[in-house]
């Protein structure tokens, strides 16, 4: 899907901690509206921190976040890494719970709750336990629970990590499908090359901490992204390319790219894989 106009930006964005630790310094960054974007980096670069900056569970120690329609920023999903599901209450009431703490009635919510369930191709499963499920259909629950707000952005932290590789692609693959048909804005956190191009219509890279985006790069294929997609050679290329930006951003952090255009490519000899 082609993005739109941002939805939400970043404006000099700076976050630090008591500590002293500084965990993003003066980044800047714009989301387009039903853009899917990918966000790559080493571990400890701020990606789960920008994420909570967004999703204001944490505020900026500088600079601001605008959003262009501010009622986009009360209509946030959230899927965190683990699915943090209740174990003693059944998938639906999993999925319930971000309704119910609204104070939305069950007669109310029930059809909201069978649309995610839908959504997320758990029919059959509503009433099932989490312990009765695998890791994926966890994360599954995990999602629908996001979904069930109708949210306009879909923030997600790095949430099929866990999962085997089988599973995994599968997760993409329907999270690439209900991303198109939904028109929802996704930023998805990852540390996976392959996964930030295959799912993302944009991958930015961040520079080690203090994160500072590095690079973006628009990632050209079909939407939503299919199967086919992993073995062809854009696809191919276009891993080459971002492991070249991210061992760059990584080796260079002070080199810094301008948000949103996209930059010269290192050699081609570093970037392989």
């Amino acid at each position: 899907m082609t993005a739109g106009p941002s939805i939400v930006a970043l404006r000099e964005v700076s976050k630090s901690y008591p500590s002293g630790t500084i965990a993003l310094n003066r980044l800047s960054l714009d989301v387009g509206a039903g853009e899917l974007l990918s966000l790559l980096g080493p571990s400890g670069c701020g990606k789960s921190t920008l994420l909570r900056l967004i999703a204001g569970l944490a505020e900026p120690s500088a600079g601001r976040i605008e959003w262009m329609d501010p009622a986009a920023s009360h209509r946030l999903g959230f899927v965190f890494q683990e699915p943090t599901l209740m174990p003693w209450a059944r998938v639906a009431d999993n999925i319930r719970l971000p309704l119910m703490l609204a104070g939305m009635s069950r007669a109310e919510s029930d059809a909201r709750v069978n649309e995610a369930i839908a959504h997320v191709g758990l029919e059959g499963f509503a009433r099932a336990y989490p312990r009765e499920l695998s890791g994926g259909m966890r994360m599954r629950v995990s999602i629908a629970r996001a979904l069930v707000t109708r949210p306009l952005v879909l923030l997600m932290d790095e949430p099929f990590a866990a999962l085997d590789e089988i599973t995994r692609f599968r997760l993409e693959s329907d999270l690439a499908e209900l991303q198109h048909r939904r028109g929802l804005t996704v930023i998805f956190v990852t540390h996976s090359i392959f996964e930030s191009v295959y799912l993302g219509s944009r991958v930015v890279v961040l520079s080690p901490r203090p994160g500072r985006v590095a690079a973006s790069r628009r990632i050209e294929g079909p939407t939503p992204r299919q199967e086919a997609f992993r073995t062809s050679a854009a696809y191919l290329e276009a891993c080459r390319e971002v492991s070249a930006l991210l061992i760059s951003a990584t080796e260079h952090p002070l080199t810094l790219q301008g948000e949103g255009n996209d930059p010269p490519l290192p050699s081609r000899g570093r970037g392989s894989g």
